[in-house]
Formats: structure tokens, C-alpha cells, sequence
């Protein structure tokens, strides 16, 4: 099992910059994807972007040039800096990890954004 901890949310203002971090714990030796979701009221649950152990990286079409993600699979963890947010990027934003030993998904509790305009 693997446990999931995000931090670095809050209020900020549209233009400025953020940065998120999650940590994992627990069984986390078969981890090859991390990244980050985010869920606005309403919405579903999409991709922002991901890493995995070779380096290779996703970004939502939405997040590019914004949007750095960074990966340290020796540590477990991933960070995701924010710059130039806008109010559309309000929204709760989750940490994920894939485990492709055990084919397993795990989800953090998530932070909250707020971009204000």
C-alpha cells in the first residue's frame, strides 16, 4: 500500500506562481508513474501532467509553458511549479501514482487552488 501526501496549496493571484509537492510512503518500490490531477466543482478529473521513471513527461494542452513537473523516483516524490496561473486553474489538485508491479493506482486527499483574477 502506498500513501499519498500533498502539500503547497492556496489562494494566490492570477499571474503569480505555486508549487506543489507530494510525498509517498508505505510499499512504494514498484512506482513508475507520478503525477498530478485536478478536479474543478463540477468537472471531472483530468490530467495536468505526469512523470515517469525514465524521465518522460505529459502535460495537459492547457498547463504547457505554464506548468513544470518534476519526478525523484529514488525519494518517491513529485513536485509540480505553477507559474503564470490563471483563474481557470482554480480547482482541487490530487498527486497520483501508478505502480506497475501490482497494476495499482493511489490517489492523495488533494489541495486546494484558488487563482484569484
Amino acid at each position: 500500500q502506498v500513501q499519498l501526501v500533498e502539500s503547497g496549496g492556496g489562494l494566490v493571484q492570477a499571474g503569480g506562481s505555486l508549487r506543489l509537492s507530494c510525498a509517498a510512503s508505505g510499499r512504494r518500490f514498484g512506482l513508475y508513474v507520478l503525477g498530478w490531477h485536478r478536479q474543478a466543482p463540477g468537472k471531472q478529473r483530468d490530467l495536468v501532467a505526469s512523470v515517469n521513471r525514465n524521465g518522460l513527461t505529459n502535460y495537459a494542452d492547457s498547463v504547457k509553458g505554464r506548468f513544470t513537473i518534476s519526478g525523484d523516483f529514488a525519494k518517491s516524490t513529485v513536485s509540480l511549479q505553477m507559474s503564470s496561473l490563471k483563474p481557470e486553474d482554480t480547482a482541487v489538485y490530487y498527486c497520483q501514482a501508478y505502480d506497475a508491479a501490482t497494476g495499482t493506482e493511489y490517489w492523495g486527499q488533494g489541495t486546494q487552488v484558488t487563482v484569484s483574477a
